[in-house]
């Protein structure tokens, strides 16, 4: 009978610990991964160019840095207690690595969006001319020195001390930052696409209901008819901003309507997943749109070294072509890359 008592007690323990919820240790290990996932499912959808910008060296070593994450998490989360160069590590560690990464990621919106806007500015403008060697030194210099930087201030910070060394008190409670700066990069963003779209929305229906979709050159495209330009000019900015709207929400518009419910409904995601390489290419877009706008009557559509959009063509957005054998079309029609 005590023998059965004693069965029927294990099996009983061994069937509450199957039914316990994931550990938050493992969860987290997920999400890492999925992060990771998506973050090479990007990287291998864009379209390779050879052009060296700042933001294309920023996402890859974003990547490594995830990845840099999530084989620390693994390690611990396997060996769960041991000891290299005299630190013992535990799984709290797991929490405290995470933590750390939570805020560098959530202080480096607002440096890398501003460093990518004077890059692409500075390479537009063509006040600087490296060779292809230095300027990949140069990037690679860059960021290393933001990483370095962000994360210096975030050790060297008294408050962020003060709530990590709380978390070794409650080692039971593991909070990750969310990042003030996403949400209001968020914002701006959605507010000025809303605002452009509110100035040009006829034309942009008008383009929409004109749209036509084909293969040119191995590469589905849309095209529009219009007017034909003289020679390379491109057209006024009221002309072109319909058309820089169709291109960009042609690409990202999942990604907007994305945006728009996360700040309507005030969702508060951690920054280590905020922060990601969808993100940063998203941004990007923008802010090439935005250069190509604000300086559309200095644009030389001939110039191979204009800033490139891993993800949108913008030239085949207002190059005039005449292609004969597209539809027996004989006049110039404008091309967006999808």
């Amino acid at each position: 009978m005590t023998a059965l008592s004693s069965e029927n007690c294990s099996f009983q323990y061994q069937l509450h610990q199957a039914n316990q919820p994931l550990d938050g240790n493992c969860l987290l290990f997920l999400i890492i991964l999925g992060k990771i996932l998506l973050n090479i499912l990007t990287l291998g959808m864009r379209r390779k160019i050879s052009y060296q910008n700042f933001m294309e060296y920023f996402c890859i070593s974003l990547a490594f840095i995830d990845l840099l994450l999530l084989v620390n998490i693994s390690i611990i989360f396997y060996f769960r207690d041991f000891v290299v160069l005299g630190i013992r590590f535990t799984k709290y560690h797991i929490c405290l690595f995470t933590q750390i990464i939570s805020f560098t990621y959530g202080f480096l919106h607002y440096p890398v969006f501003l460093i990518a806007c004077v890059d692409y500015y500075l390479n537009f403008s063509k006040t600087t001319k490296l060779a292809f060697k230095c300027q990949k030194l140069f990037y690679f210099f860059i960021v290393i020195l933001i990483w370095i930087s962000v994360l210096a201030y975030v050790l060297g910070d008294p408050a962020i001390y003060q709530s990590l060394k709380a978390q070794n008190v409650y080692s039971y409670q593991c909070p990750f930052y969310i990042s003030i700066q996403s949400y209001w990069l968020s914002f701006s963003m959605v507010v000025i696409l809303f605002m452009a779209f509110l100035t040009s929305w006829s034309e942009v229906i008008a383009l929409v209901q004109a749209v036509r979709m084909t293969s040119y050159m191995n590469e589905t495209i849309l095209y529009f008819p219009f007017p034909s330009h003289c020679g390379y000019t491109l057209s006024s900015k009221k002309t072109l901003l319909p058309k820089f709207i169709i291109c960009f929400l042609g690409t990202w518009l999942p990604f907007v309507l994305l945006q728009v419910i996360i700040l309507l409904l005030k969702v508060q995601i951690p920054a280590y997943i905020e922060m990601n390489i969808p993100w940063l290419y998203f941004i990007n877009s923008f802010l090439i749109a935005t250069i190509y706008w604000f300086n559309c009557h200095k644009l030389n559509i001939r110039d191979i070294a204009l800033p490139v959009d891993p993800f949108i063509n913008w030239k085949c957005c207002f190059i005039p072509l005449t292609i004969h054998n597209l539809e027996q079309i004989e006049k110039p029609i404008s091309i967006i890359i999808c």
